[in-house]
């Protein structure tokens, strides 16, 4: 056989330049071949405006102190792009087809001159039939991007769109924008790759590959291809052509290991001319490797090879990485009571884990370590699951690769968020159905994919909205996620469930007993329960914002909940000018960009004490936020069954601020991040106690199989005296919570008093993390003087710290590294105690320690 795939594909990566202009203004000739581009500057594809312009010195960079401000004018200019590539024909009949995986936003596109189209979506690819435009030799693409201004005031502005009213009508990234965490950063550019496709009589247009069903002995994957046809012709004129040949798509699937684990063909001569331009086949596999998450088991894929050929001719080829798995969202159980859990291969399972929004505002230009890195940090943090918030984009193909290859599920929104929609324009839902196609067909191979979602919070804010009188119109934009998005779904992507909204379900939109809940009354002040009609209440006080509201909060299932915390030092110092490094100053303030700033000092007020200066400010908001985290998702994991999962808001920053997230912009775990290890491990030992309650010991077993062992119950004082020890045996089942024990706090304390007694549980015969807890709150604690001794391994880029007369509370590890990681940071050492911590950089170079700083909450006595 003549095995030349006869499809090429071509990035168009290089030699691109780019130059601004006011709108209107730029040289009439710039599309042409001819034009001299010489004095653009040189941009990187895939990329951005503003990143182009930080590379080239132009403009500094908009993340340090108020510069985002000084770049606004970006925003205002029309933009324009050139790059030539060298093309050859090979035959008369060759195809040739020019995709933008990404731009952004209104641009036009020309090719030698000549206008082939125009775009206005970002969170979509665009493609161009530019057969019979390219010649031989030297050709040329010119993209410009138009400001948006014009465009969105052409359009009547919908009376509710959170932060603007103009991103609505506009298909881009809402964040862009503002939010309550990031700044408003308007780009503009090529965000994806360029692809040049080449071919002659067919090629695959894609492949789609779903589990149908499995047991232990073999699993049935059903394939579809769906093969485009060179130029206008049909099936019939195509089969007129080529009569008498057999046209063929194989179907071959490797393990992990490279064996063959099954085949199938399916020839072309069984179409039906002028049929459906769709291939199927099903594969039969052997003993399936199944996908786990990977806390479950091993997230195995096989390697999915198609290829389409005609007689002896290899036409295309098309490799896949799939995963051999079934989900489910199962909302009622056997009982008939309503629950809101999935099921991965059939098992329920708990989904812990994050919010993830884009990784950084200038969303063309971020590099795939960042992923890679970012992921692997949750992974490693024992999150088993991470929702792709709607007020971003539909995430790049790195994204799912590493959630496929690390294990991670992912919830998916559609990139509607927090506004009214024009459902009412036919252009506007024809252009959203066009994206939404395009993005379902892109993602639904992903193993790791676990449910499609209609919006964020629109259901519910528009209830409240409507309540309040802050709006008086009907809901535009919900036939798009109550009507349009499922219908798609069903034709392009039956494999895993779709939900209309986050939060939903119930009476409010918001209701803790049915659906899934996004919980605000803590941090925002949001009063709960409520009614829909009824006018929505906050409270903003200590007790209103506190986290302890965590504990009255029944939810089926938490999609979003969270609290702010300090960026780490290197990042905040990094960032913010020189002189305004301190509590209270404006460059501080400008980092949060929340709606009132009074929430977080009310939350430290009532928990840690109000800071009094930066130092405090770090270690309080950090310490608030990791125990406030740590309080609620073990509330919500002791709830298991009844409660089914916790996603936090939010994994990470696009911007050097202070947010919810867990790791901040430089990827910078905080305080939380190290929390969660064991918050989120499958095997949670948790102690609940609240002033005038008894205490109870719980333990969570998400692992699929049962465990026998023992509890250990230790309380100390602060000079490390035992006070009390108990050893409580246990026998769990598999995939079950269960209460331990109910203990006297009289018990625990042995005469000592609360503010003096550190309490730990620790496992024996199963693998579950120590968790210690303290009996009353930090600003009650009566933490003493204290000593730290560090001693370095410079070599192997290890300390080992121990404490030193007392009880020494947040041992904090800041070394002034970018991209370096540590085994651990911001734990609790006795008297005595040493804990040894490894600093370790992703990619294996050599880590320094100098200039490592190790501090307490001690130090600030």
């Amino acid at each position: 056989m003549n095995n030349v795939n006869e499809v090429v594909q071509l990035e168009l990566a290089q030699s691109w330049r780019m130059q601004g202009f006011d709108p209107g203004t730029a040289p009439a000739e710039c599309s042409r071949l001819a034009f001299d581009d010489r004095f653009w500057m040189a941009a990187e594809v895939p990329g951005d405006v503003h990143s182009t312009l930080i590379k080239r010195g132009i403009i500094p960079s908009p993340y340090y102190g108020h510069n985002d401000q000084s770049s606004r004018w970006i925003e205002d200019k029309e933009w324009w792009y050139r790059t030539f590539f060298e093309y050859s024909p090979k035959s008369q009949e060759e195809r040739t087809k020019l995709t933008f995986k990404g731009l952004d936003t209104l641009a036009t596109l020309y090719v030698n001159g000549l206008e082939v189209g125009r775009t206005d979506n970002m969170l979509m690819s665009h493609s161009f039939d530019v057969t019979g435009l390219l010649q031989s030799g030297r050709n040329t693409i010119a993209v410009r991007f138009d400001p948006l201004a014009a465009y969105h005031r052409k359009f009547e502005p919908l009376q509710w769109s959170s932060y603007t009213k103009e991103r609505p009508w506009i298909r881009k990234a809402a964040m862009n924008f503002g939010w309550d965490w990031g700044p408003r950063m308007v780009t503009a550019g090529i965000c994806g790759p360029v692809i040049l496709t080449v071919w002659n009589e067919a090629r695959l247009e894609s492949v789609y590959a779903r589990t149908l069903q499995f047991d232990q002995t073999s699993a049935k994957i059903a394939l579809e291809a769906e093969v485009e046809i060179g130029g206008n012709r049909s099936w019939e004129d195509y089969f007129n052509k080529k009569k008498g040949l057999e046209y063929t798509c194989r179907f071959t699937l490797l393990d992990s290991s490279g064996e063959l684990a099954a085949s199938a063909a399916v020839s072309m001569d069984t179409v039906i001319a002028g049929g459906p331009l769709k291939l199927e086949a099903i594969l039969t596999v052997p003993d399936p490797q199944l996908w786990w998450t990977h806390d479950l088991g091993t997230p195995a894929l096989y390697e999915l090879q198609t290829e389409l050929s005609v007689g002896a001719k290899i036409l295309d080829v098309r490799t896949e990485r799939v995963g051999i798995r079934t989900i489910e969202l199962q909302t009622q159980t056997a009982e008939g009571h309503p629950t809101f859990t999935f099921l991965l291969n059939k098992v329920p399972i708990y989904a812990k884990g994050a919010n993830w929004i884009p990784v950084d505002h200038l969303i063309g230009a971020i590099p795939e370590a960042k992923y890679a890195d970012l992921i692997e940090l949750a992974a490693s943090s024992n999150m088993n699951m991470l929702r792709v918030w709607a007020g971003g984009i539909y995430e790049k193909d790195i994204f799912y690769d590493e959630c496929d290859r690390q294990g991670i599920l992912v919830w998916q929104d559609f990139p509607f968020a927090n506004a009214l929609y024009p459902d009412f324009s036919r252009n506007f839902m024809e252009n959203i159905t066009r994206e939404a196609i395009d993005n379902i067909k892109r993602l639904r191979n992903h193993s790791s994919l676990a449910i499609w979602c209609g919006n964020n919070e629109i259901d519910w804010l528009y209830d409240m909205k409507l309540s309040a009188g802050d709006i008086n119109c009907p809901f535009y934009g919900r036939r798009i996620y109550h009507e349009l998005l499922p219908s798609l779904l069903s034709v392009w992507d039956e494999s895993r469930p779709y939900w209309p909204s986050s939060p939903f379900g119930g009476n409010d939109a918001n209701d803790p007993e049915i659906g899934d809940r996004h919980n605000w009354q803590v941090w925002h002040g949001s009063v709960y329960p409520r009614k829909a009609g009824e006018v929505p209440v906050i409270n903003y006080t200590v007790e209103g914002v506190s986290f302890k509201n965590f504990k009255s909060d029944k939810a089926l299932f938490s999609s979003e909940f969270g609290l702010h915390a300090s960026a780490n030092r290197y990042t905040l110092e990094k960032y913010i000018p020189e002189g305004q490094f301190h509590l209270g100053s404006e460059e501080m303030a400008y980092r949060n960009k929340d709606t009132n700033h009074k929430k977080g000092l009310l939350l430290m007020e009532g928990y840690t004490g109000v800071p009094r200066n930066i130092e405090e400010y770090m270690n309080y908001s950090m310490l608030t936020q990791a125990e406030g985290l740590k309080y609620g998702v073990e509330h919500y994991r002791r709830m298991k069954p009844h409660n089914s999962g916790a996603l936090i808001w939010q994994l990470g920053d696009s911007w050097p601020g202070t947010s919810w997230s867990l790791i901040d912009y430089e990827l910078m775990p905080k305080a939380s991040y190290y929390y969660a290890r064991t918050f989120f491990h499958p095997l949670l030992l948790s102690l609940v106690y609240d002033e005038g309650e008894e205490v109870q010991i719980w333990v969570v077993n998400d692992r699929l199989e049962a465990i026998t062992g023992a509890v250990r119950l230790e309380t100390y004082d602060f000079s490390g005296k035992l006070l009390y020890a108990q050893d409580i045996c246990v026998d769990i089942p598999e995939n079950s919570s269960f209460q331990a024990a109910v203990l006297k706090k009289e018990q625990l304390l042995n005469g000592n008093p609360l503010s003096r007694t550190f309490v730990r549980l620790s496992a024996s015969n199963f693998a579950a993390p120590e968790n210690t807890y303290y009996l009353c709150d930090p600003k009650d604690i009566e933490l003493q003087a204290a000593e730290l001794q560090v001693q370095f391994e410079e070599m192997k880029g290890m300390i080992t710290v121990t404490a030193v007369g007392s009880l020494v509370r947040m041992v904090k590890l800041e070394l002034p590294r970018e991209h370096v990681r540590c085994s651990n940071n911001y734990f609790d050492l006795l008297p005595g105690e040493s804990k040894v911590v490894e600093f370790t950089d992703p990619q294996g170079h050599p880590v320094s320690l100098e200039g490592l700083v190790v501090s307490s909450l001690n130090d600030l006595l």
